[in-house]
């Protein structure tokens, strides 16, 4: 007979509290009271056991979906389990041995393997999912490679529900072929979802995207409105332009800054001629001296309507104000504003001028800033200046950092040559910034100005662990067509007297690595079909 609960509770409660403190209810027979007990305990428990009616049974997941991509050929799908197995290497005191990093590799085969179609293993969709939820940077990548199984799959494992959310944008690719659906998400779904969604829908159709928008902007929260706000950069153009000239006058400082900063990436916009008639009032062209210069009257007051139009009233520390509202000023204005107010001159010409007064650094960094804002290649060729500049910059450049972000706005061609001719005339200490921001893999000329340049720098004995980042960036982005010149570079070299001690030996196992790496890069191409 089984125990009823009052029963079944007696004794748990007598066995909490200890028998000297609670005597057992339950017969001893002659037995000690706790054995009593705990024999009462067994019996009563496999009763319990035996008594137990089954439960109703739980419904069968649904099938998963099928995948209609071909499937890996053989030797690639070796290779994707070789790569998610792999560790990290564990090498130390800056020397990284010679084998190939593949966890680093892992990115590019799944991008190839993408880009042919193919479907992922079944049996690999575990380890693709549990490889991104531990690497955020991969899981683009996975979700796109791993296809609508592994979607399924992760809808049954809590761990793995970042893919659901991080392909609601990819369900969502043509969010404006069904406009109740995208408002019910919009309305209804999490933060990423319509994040995703706005993003999503603002490369098809701006204006349904900004109408989505504009009707629940007043209920939302200020963080949240500025995650919207920065989607609209996508396809901005004057239809935004109401609607963020509403938004100058927003409860955040952040949305207003943000509101700002795209209205004055529309050259026509009423904000960006606002800005232009302020910054013209402050920088003229003089003809009084012997050759034309620029000349600067920094704002000596920051108003509540430049407040309003984005100018930030108060300067960083160790910012003169004045300089901090010009350079504001300055960056916001069309740069079409100066070739007008400075003599009908080009670009060049203009950069060219001397800048009374000390001003020319502040002036020209701000040049810098609207050029990447408003995306004005020629300027940003003025400002970048010859590759070749004894100074290693043009003048406007005001660090690696900011021609990294002029580079931005050339076509891919022109910027890997303007940075293989950098690398060229100046080395590699200042290039890990600029190599950043060229398209991989890398084209000839720029990836033999690198290999060119490692090689100067191991025979001017310079420090070896210096060059790390770059010899890493050369592993992932060179050409694999460039591993046969590498080869007379794996030699150890004889050390002199100005080398750091060991660099020979470091130089020799990077050179041997970067020439595995472009090998067996080679090889998964080959595997995967792609040459």
């Amino acid at each position: 007979m089984t125990a009823t609960a009052s029963e079944w509770e007696d004794l748990v409660t007598t066995a909490l509290l200890g028998t000297e403190r609670r005597p057992p209810s339950v017969p001893s027979h002659g037995r000690e009271a706790p054995v009593a007990l705990l024999d009462e305990a067994a019996q009563q428990t496999l009763r319990r056991r035996a008594g137990l009616l089954p439960a109703q049974a739980a419904p069968l997941p649904r099938p998963a979906p099928a995948d209609p991509r071909p499937p890996l050929p053989p030797a690639a799908a070796r290779r994707l389990s070789m790569l998610l197995t792999a560790r990290p290497g564990t090498g130390g005191g800056g020397r990284r041995g010679t084998t190939p990093d593949l966890v680093e590799l892992l990115p590019q085969w799944l991008s190839l393997a993408d880009e042919r179609g193919y479907a992922a293993p079944p049996e690999a969709l575990p380890a693709l999912l549990e490889a991104a939820r531990g690497r955020t940077d991969l899981r683009p990548a996975v979700i796109s490679f791993a296809g609508p199984r592994a979607l399924w799959l992760a809808g049954l494992n809590p761990e793995w529900r970042f893919a659901l959310r991080a392909a609601t944008g990819r369900r969502e690719s043509a969010p404006a072929a069904d406009p109740e659906r995208a408002r019910q998400l919009w309305e209804e779904g999490l933060f990423a979802e319509r994040v995703a969604l706005l993003t999503a829908l603002r490369g098809q159709d701006p204006a349904a995207a900004l109408t989505l928008l504009e009707s629940t902007w007043p209920t939302e929260r200020a963080e949240d409105r500025l995650m919207f706000l920065d989607s609209l950069r996508s396809g901005l153009s004057a239809e935004d332009e109401p609607f963020l000239e509403r938004a100058l006058a927003d409860r955040s400082r952040n949305v207003r800054a943000t509101a700002a900063e795209l209205l004055s990436a529309l050259p026509g916009s009423a904000l960006s001629l606002r800005m232009a008639t302020r910054a013209a009032s402050c920088v003229v062209l003089d003809r009084s001296g012997e050759e034309p210069c620029v000349a600067v009257e920094a704002p000596h007051a920051c108003d509540a309507e430049m407040e309003r139009d984005g100018v930030v009233a108060k300067a960083p520390n160790g910012r003169g104000e004045r300089s901090w509202w010009l350079g504001q000023l300055v960056e916001a204005a069309p740069l079409a504003t100066w070739s007008e107010r400075l003599g009908g001159h080009t670009p060049e010409e203009i950069v060219a001028l001397e800048v009374a007064d000390g001003w020319e650094g502040e002036l020209h960094a701000a040049w810098c800033r609207a050029a990447v804002r408003q995306g004005d290649a020629a300027w940003a060729r003025a400002l970048l200046g010859s590759p070749s500049a004894p100074e290693a910059a043009g003048p406007g450049a005001v660090g690696p950092a900011q021609r990294a972000k002029l580079l931005t706005t050339l076509g891919a061609g022109e910027r890997a040559d303007w940075v293989a001719a950098f690398i060229s005339a100046h080395g590699l200490s200042e290039a890990f910034q600029l190599l950043g921001v060229c398209a991989v893999p890398w084209s000839t000329p720029l990836g033999r100005a690198v290999v060119d340049a490692l090689d100067i720098a191991r025979d001017a004995g310079s420090y070896p662990w210096s060059f790390s980042g770059v010899m890493g960036l050369a592993e992932r982005c060179l050409d694999p067509s460039e591993a046969a010149r590498l080869a007379p570079l794996t030699a150890t070299p004889d050390e002199a007297e100005n080398t750091a001690p060991g660099a020979g030996g470091y130089w020799s196992e990077a050179f041997q690595r970067l020439e595995s790496t472009l090998r067996l890069r080679a090889t998964m191409a080959k595997e995967l079909g792609t040459v």
